[in-house]
């Protein structure tokens, strides 16, 4: 398990620190899978300084495509969750954002919830990779959040991969890292059978501080006016003002009926807050909402550590979650609603289908 490794690796060389994002629903899973060991282990790590945690949306989803209100609810929800296992003063000071996906309006949100720093792509500086200066501490013009960017072609790669390769260079010109990757990179996404990643920890040229360490050694501040953007959003995107295409292109006919019935399921359970089920139809719009739904729609060929970002299992099961929250609800007003979601449910998982086995197999075979 990914997040056992990492924290183990902590234990095991003290003066090693990370900064972290743990999603609240992540919390929730390790609970009911019994994992409380691990949590137990976060929080000793925490005390220590070791771990940096941040706040984040408690369900994953893509921040700028969803509603504001839904983001105010779920950072409280990821609030209440961390304060239940850390103690009820606990409160991150750094903010992430599912996929690095900002916009100045969720920034300006994230400010107003009394958080002092963001994480994002070197994108975020003048729009364009290779431009920014990641010793620098940049202030966001939007939100008056302190900025730290991080290097998008070393967060592509197997980190400690490429900085053991650095640091074995005779003449090292780069003595700053700063990266974010997905946590599953270090076990799932890729399988490390030399144990890189824990030999790199044990170098005594390596030194680490949390981000927040890092934002307090520095007085000055560089304003910058972030575009709308992703980890992954290119400069090509950005001009075609399709910051998250990857989530929501225009012309992907299978994204485009996922928001319908996403956006179906919100409106039609906000209308029905009194609705004696609403705790329910909510426990399962959340989870469709998660950025995975769409991501695994997208149909993008990145041939980095998987072929294809196309998963017709996992579109389904954020499409089931969709009209399970709508059929969950009581109230006999809402037939209607119910058989107009129906049919697009159905729409989708004929499409998703057909689609699959029309063209995504017969390419992988």
């Amino acid at each position: 398990m990914s997040y056992t490794r990492i924290m183990r690796a902590l234990d095991e060389h003290p003066d090693i620190k990370f900064t972290i994002n743990i999603s609240g629903c992540i919390f929730l899973r390790w609970e009911e899978l019994g994992y409380h060991d691990l949590i137990k282990r976060i929080g000793r790590l925490i005390k220590k300084g070791q771990i940096d945690l941040t706040g984040t949306v408690a369900y994953h989803p893509l921040m700028p495509l969803v509603p504001e209100e839904e983001i105010k609810r779920q950072i409280k929800e990821n609030e209440k969750i961390l304060k239940k296992h850390f103690g009820q003063h606990f409160k991150p000071r750094g903010f992430f954002f599912p996929e690095l996906a900002y916009s100045p309006a969720t920034a300006k949100i994230v400010k107003e919830m009394g958080y002092k720093w963001l994480l994002l792509d070197e994108i975020a500086v003048n729009g364009q990779t290779g431009t920014a200066e990641f010793n620098k501490i940049y202030k966001d013009k939007n939100s008056g959040l302190d900025i730290v960017i991080r290097s998008r072609e070393l967060s592509h790669s197997f980190v400690p991969e490429m900085i053991t390769k650095i640091i074995n260079k005779n003449n090292v010109k780069q003595d700053l890292a700063i990266t974010a990757t997905d946590a599953e990179l270090y076990g799932l996404r890729h399988i490390d059978h030399s144990a890189i990643f824990e030999k790199l920890l044990k170098r005594p040229e390596l030194k680490t501080i949390t981000i927040s360490e890092f934002i307090k050694s520095h007085e000055e501040r560089t304003m910058i006016n972030p575009p709308k953007h992703s980890w992954a959003t290119s400069e090509k995107e950005l001009k075609k003002s399709e910051p998250f295409n990857l989530w929501k292109e225009d012309g992907n006919e299978v994204q485009k009926k996922l928001w319908q019935l996403a956006e179906l399921a919100y409106d039609t359970i906000e209308d029905y807050k009194k609705d004696k089920n609403y705790y329910y139809a909510r426990w399962h719009l959340v989870r469709g909402l998660a950025s995975c739904t769409f991501w695994w729609a997208s149909a993008k060929d990145f041939r980095l550590f998987g072929p294809i970002s196309w998963s017709p299992d996992e579109i389904e099961r954020g499409t089931n979650e969709f009209i399970r929250s709508i059929r969950a609800l009581d109230d006999e007003e809402t037939r209607d609603i119910k058989m107009k979601a129906e049919k697009q449910y159905i729409d989708i998982k004929k499409m998703i289908w057909k689609k699959h086995w029309t063209y995504y197999w017969k390419r992988n075979n």
